[in-house]
């Protein structure tokens, strides 16, 4: 059975040496603590959008009180973002914890599991630049039309 060390034997054609894995480990614990406040954040986000509706009903903001938007849409908003922002904070835990356990324990399916997630996390963000990069786009092309039927 081979052995899965990664301290300072040659993995896919490069090494680990020890400048590298304290940028990993540095890296690692960050990441952990960005996810852990991903995570509050995220906990927040859920508490206002539940309370979002009944919120600005009080405050005679929603369809009841000035004929405006409903409550309830902005409290799927607020959820729609939660489930959203979830999932980049995710990969980014996945990647903190992975790579924290693959150098402590030099494991490389470890490591190469870590670096799956970091993958992952920057797929996800780019895709979703991109698609709201489409939407500026959309939003700035909307505007100008509507601006010259004026």
């Amino acid at each position: 059975m081979d052995n899965p060390q990664i301290i300072d034997d040659n993995f896919g054609g490069s090494t680990l040496n020890s400048e590298i894995k304290s940028y990993l480990a540095e890296t690692a614990k960050w990441g952990y603590f960005l996810s852990i406040v991903g995570f509050i954040g995220i906990g927040f986000m859920v508490l206002a959008g539940l309370f979002m509706g009944s919120f600005m009903s009080t405050l005679g903001l929603g369809a009841a009180g000035m004929g405006l938007i409903n409550p309830a849409i902005f409290t799927v908003i607020y959820l729609l973002m939660a489930a959203l922002y979830f999932f980049p904070v995710l990969y980014l835990f996945k990647f903190s914890t992975k790579m924290k356990v693959a150098l402590r324990s030099d494991n490389e399916a470890e490591l190469t599991t870590s670096f799956q997630n970091l993958k992952s996390l920057y797929k996800f963000m780019g895709i979703l630049t991109a698609i709201i990069l489409g939407l500026y786009a959309l939003i700035f092309v909307f505007g100008m039309i509507g601006g010259a039927m004026l």
